[in-house]
């Protein structure tokens, strides 16, 4: 077990540091220049070249990037073109947020998910249909526009939840609740609906199994089947589901930060990208970049446990 988590940490790395050339690549095949974007459209030539000097961007690419990475493994990323800000600070206070709104709308997603898909399993005739058919309208429902309903009914209408911005959680953590509420539900949805169509499927196929059927023939508890038996066998596709939903909510949350006003990365990355502010763009592409690889490398030890053929390995 040693040497497996051992493997995957140095093929996390190696990950980590090939995006981070990637991204630092792409940074200078962007138009323009630090000193240009930090100066303005305004500014004289004389004085651009004078700060692209300072800054080190005529060095080498070889000398800039090793010198970039030296200063990211100590939690320096640089400071914003925009406003000279450090780009640590701000990823710091912005991560939370993406951080809130994707765990949140995983755990809502999967426990909705999980209830929807072992209920249809289960019972199966018209009932399934139903579930089949809801689940189905779920997945054709834009974020986007369920968002806007969701504001419309919840925080205009009833004034039930907050409309748009975010509270820390430190600051008040009811308030945080509430402002996290509609942009979590909005991106619930379509995610619900896809675990729901997996735990289905993956149940489905457990209880055909021989020893579920054992297991009946022994007068097992069915709430014993169902819930220990059958769903513990069902669970490696779902909790890969379940993993692959939080990564992409973590990195496809722009749509609900714009919509609700939430300062989270999603937004970060908009701004930085127009304003071609380049060591927020770095910054926010390797922490992206960490986080997935951390929670693929938590999915891979998790699906060791769960399957005793390759916990055995």
């Amino acid at each position: 077990m040693a040497l497996f988590v051992a493997k995957r940490l140095l093929m996390a790395l190696a990950t980590v540091l090939v995006v981070a050339v990637l991204a630092f690549l792409l940074v200078h095949a962007m138009p323009g220049s630090p000193g240009a974007v930090s100066l303005g459209a305004g500014a004289s030539q004389d004085a651009i070249d004078q700060l692209n000097q300072q800054l080190g961007w005529n060095d080498p690419l070889f000398s800039q990037f090793f010198r970039w990475l030296g200063d990211a493994v100590q939690g320096n990323l640089g400071v914003s073109l925009i406003d000279g800000r450090s780009v640590s600070a701000d990823l710091a206070d912005r991560l939370p947020v993406t951080a809130s709104l994707a765990a949140g709308a995983t755990v809502l997603s999967a426990i909705l998910g999980i209830a929807l898909g072992v209920t249809a399993a289960v019972r199966g005739g018209l009932l399934d249909r139903a579930i089949g058919g809801f689940v189905g309208l779920l997945v054709a429902l834009p974020a986007f526009w369920v968002g806007i309903i969701l504001v419309y009914l919840l925080a205009v209408q009833s004034s039930v939840f907050p409309a748009t911005g975010y509270v820390p959680f430190e600051v008040s953590p009811q308030d945080w609740a509430l402002s996290l509420a509609l942009p979590v539900i909005t991106l619930a949805v379509g995610g619900a609906a896809f675990i729901a169509r997996q735990t289905r499927a993956s149940m489905l196929e457990a209880l055909q199994q021989e020893h579920i059927r054992t297991l009946r023939a022994t007068a097992t508890p069915t709430w014993k089947i169902l819930y220990i038996h059958a769903l513990r066998y069902a669970s490696l596709p779902i909790v890969a589901g379940i993993a692959l939903q939080f990564i992409g909510l973590f990195g496809g949350s722009v749509i609900a930060e714009q919509l609700f006003a939430m300062p989270g990365l999603g937004q970060a990355v908009q701004t930085s990208v127009s304003t071609h502010d380049a060591p927020a763009v770095q910054g926010v592409v390797v922490i992206a970049t960490v986080v997935v690889v951390a929670v693929n490398l938590v999915l891979e030890l998790a699906t060791k446990f769960l399957d005793p053929k390759l916990r055995a390995s």
